[in-house]
Formats: structure tokens, sequence, C-alpha cells
């Protein structure tokens, strides 16, 4: 067994959609022999927040209770747990002081990942220093070239798009979203490579660029389509379409009416 718990395994015992399938598949892997300790106390922070997403936020703390008092990687992660918890949960202002207690943890032990981990989530539990927690986030994963670590760079981009989006600032959003595609088809998953460009043509039909808008989410379609948001942003472009031809054939008859044809020069023969 190895020695120190991987992000790859976490990846795979994961189910985001379905916290209580992800607690007992977790128990599981805690639970089989020959697991060193740490990897174990590791594990039991990752059921933990799988019971903080049902819910079953006692039982998450109590969980975390039980894997301290705790030093290193294992005391970052139980931070950053706990902040999670308490964001779930509504308690924001005990969130915030956890999650940056995590992120300094996480940057003393030389946890990038976990850094990055910590200022994404500081960016969503305090939103009045939501820039300021972005910025901090992607500065962090400039200096690594682990490819599972940047992949928040797709994270980061997203959530400051969409922050930005929501504000009113389609545009400026525009390149978030292209930010947050281009880290996705370097270091994303198919899942955040399709999100990504679903995001930014979003943004792209509210700045009036439904042309490039709808090519985008034609390939989508084309791709998955049962997806509903996909059929939603189609309906939504079609009817914007329709409008632009409209506005066309008007402006068209506007012209034709304020500028006849000229008669044509009279042929002369040689």
């Amino acid at each position: 067994m190895d020695e120190r718990l991987t992000q790859a395994e976490l990846d795979a015992l994961w189910r985001f959609d379905d916290p209580i399938a992800s607690a007992e598949r977790f128990a599981i892997a805690a639970a089989e022999p020959d697991r060193p300790e740490l990897v174990r106390a590791e594990l039991e922070t990752q059921r933990a927040r799988a019971l903080g997403l049902q819910g079953r936020f006692a039982e998450a703390d109590g969980l975390l209770d039980s894997l301290e008092p705790a030093i290193g990687t294992l005391a970052v992660r139980i931070l950053l747990e706990r902040g999670r918890l308490r964001n779930t949960a509504g308690s924001v202002d005990e969130a915030v002081a956890l999650l940056e207690e995590a992120l300094l943890a996480a940057r003393r032990e030389g946890e990038d990942f976990l850094a990055a981990d910590a200022a994404h989530m500081l960016a969503i539990a305090d939103p009045s220093r939501s820039e300021q927690w972005t910025e901090e986030g992607l500065a962090g994963l400039r200096s690594s070239d682990d490819p599972r670590t940047l992949r928040w760079g797709v994270a980061l981009h997203n959530n400051r798009g969409w922050t930005l989006f929501e504000a009113g600032d389609a545009r400026a959003a525009v390149g978030e979203f292209e930010a947050a595609l281009e880290a996705a088809e370097r270091h994303g998953t198919l899942d955040q490579q399709f999100a990504a460009q679903w995001s930014l043509a979003r943004a792209l039909r509210e700045v009036g660029r439904w042309q490039e808008a709808l090519a985008i989410q034609r390939r989508l379609a084309a791709e998955r389509p049962e997806e509903s948001d996909v059929q939603a942003e189609l309906a939504a472009l079609a009817e914007v379409e329709g409008q632009a031809h409209v506005a066309t054939d008007d402006a068209a008859r506007d012209s034709a009416r304020d500028h006849p044809a000229t008669e044509a020069a009279p042929t002369i023969e040689p």
C-alpha cells in the first residue's frame, strides 16, 4: 500500500453526484488491511466530506474529531473539510476562518493542490473577497507543474467567470470562460471541457456573439444530444437568430425605400 493518499485514488473513489455511495466507498477503502494509518485517516476526512454533503454535519464533525490531534497534510485536510462543512451548513464566518487557516497550513506544508482547493473554497464562502482569493489560487498554480494541481485553473476561472456574469459584466466573463476552457483542454476532464464550452457559449450569446455561441452549442448537442442545458440554449439561440433575420429584413426594406434603385444607363449602339 502507498504511504501517502494519492489524488488519483481520491478521484477514483469520489462520486460527487452521489455522496451516499461516496461515503460507503471511503469507508470500505479505509477499512482495507495494511493501510498506513495516515492514509486511513486521510480517507476518513473524505468520508466526513461526503457525510456533510448529505447534511449529516454532526456525524462528519465527530469523525473529524476522532482524527485529531493531527499534523502535516492530515491537519490541512481536517481544517479544509471542517471549513467545507461549516460553509455547507451556512456558518459562513466560521467557514472562512477555517479555510483561511487551511490555506496557510497547506502553503506551509507545500501542499499546492490543497492550497488551491482552499483558495477556491474561500472564493465561494467569502464573496466580498472572491477576486482576492481567486487570484491567490491562480498565483499558486503558476509555480506548479503537476497536471492534476493545474486542473484547479478550470474551476477558479469558471467561478470568476460566473461571478462576473452574474454581476452584469458578460464581456469580462467571456475572457474568464476562455481561460477556463484553455485550462480544461490542457488539464481537465471531458466533463470539464464540455461544461467550459457551454459556459463560454452562454456568455457569447449574452454579448451578442450568437453565431459563435450557436456553433459551440451545436457541437455540444452532437456530442451529448440528451443534455437539457444544451437544448435550452439552442432554443434560446434559435429565437435570437430569428430576431436577427427579422431585423436584417426590416433594415433591407428600409434601405430599399430610402434609396430607390436607379434606372440602368441606356445602351449606345456602336
